[in-house]
């Protein structure tokens, strides 16, 4: 169980190497995930080790890779899906929403689709539109499917082995400003972490921020040397989402703020507030607060900066719900 400080990258190719190692029937499948180990290099060493039948490269064609995915997952096997960045997942819903996420109603659950969709998600790399968006919100709308986002690499390594141990598909969304930018520590032949289940991130007493992916360690960065005490409340699991976590911490400090890089209308932020309002409206002490990406496309290289949240749009939030 002991580990070594590593980044996100490395914990989630250590997911991979050791759940495909525990279970025969795990396989990747996706874009240049053998040869050239993943555009991200996620997957590197993977094919040598396992060998072209478990590690196979694709052809550019998303929804191929998702069908092919759905009618080998019901055939019994595992696989892992590798879409080169979430934006280009829009060519594989047709074969996630209507298909892998219904096959255990439509079957009556005598079938299940226990595959996952690993994408490269959110800005922070100067990439190009498709290359860095955060769409997070259609599957987590989609019922049938369980979806992820982890913070950093211990968690992104927790989350991978629970996802390859599920028993439907789970969207597996990596925000890869994070891939490199943290390194901790992360066990060998560790245990996954359970889904449906926030973590605290940073303990406090009068301002909860719930957030998730790469906006934990941005909401961090934020509020440090602030003169108050926040806490920051990392969701993991987008759905099912912890619903307690969110309304005990609401209710412990009387102050809301939800941050996230997806566009502000529609957006999970909406429906966290709900949440609040539902089960911890007499406990508010200020109107609640969300800090987003703009309700724009997501803007070339020279204006990404702009349109992602910052440390000071989220410190700004925080200060503004205290003084309210």
């Amino acid at each position: 169980m002991s580990g070594e400080r590593i980044t996100m990258v490395q914990a989630i190719n250590r997911a991979l190497d050791e759940e495909m190692t525990r279970d025969p029937s795990v396989m990747l499948l996706g874009e240049d995930v053998g040869v050239d180990g993943g555009v991200f290099r996620v997957t590197q060493g993977l094919l040598a080790k396992y060998g072209n039948d478990r590690v196979i490269d694709t052809p550019l064609a998303e929804s191929a890779i998702a069908g092919v995915a759905v009618g080998l997952a019901i055939g019994g096997m595992r696989p892992v899906c590798e879409i080169q960045f979430s934006g280009f997942m829009n060519y594989a819903f047709e074969q996630i929403q209507p298909h892998s996420s219904r096959f255990r109603q439509r079957t009556c659950g005598s079938l299940t689709v226990p595959m996952v969709v690993r994408a490269p998600s959110g800005g922070g790399i100067r990439a190009l539109e498709h290359h860095s968006e955060s769409e997070e919100v259609m599957y987590v709308h989609t019922p049938g499917l369980i979806t992820l986002m982890p913070s950093g690499p211990r968690t992104a390594y927790g989350l991978m082995k629970a996802a390859l141990r599920a028993k439907d598909t789970v969207i597996f969304f990596e925000p890869k400003y994070v891939y490199r930018a943290i390194k901790e520590e992360v066990p060998v032949n560790g245990d996954p972490l359970p889904i449906g289940k926030a973590e605290i991130a940073q303990a406090g007493t009068d301002v909860t921020i719930v957030t998730w992916g790469a906006m934990v360690k941005r909401s961090k960065e934020a509020v440090k040397g602030l003169p108050v005490s926040v806490e920051i409340v990392d969701l993991l699991s987008l759905n099912p989402m912890d619903h307690d976590a969110i309304v005990a911490s609401v209710r412990k400090t009387g102050r809301l703020v939800v941050v996230h890089e997806a566009p502000r209308t529609g957006g999970l932020a909406g429906e966290i507030y709900a949440r609040v309002c539902e089960d911890a409206f007499y406990h508010l002490r200020a109107p609640m607060m969300r800090v987003c990406g703009w309700d724009t496309p997501f803007p070339l290289l020279a204006r990404e900066a702009a349109y992602l949240p910052d440390t000071n749009r989220i410190a700004a939030a925080v200060t503004k719900v205290m003084r309210d």
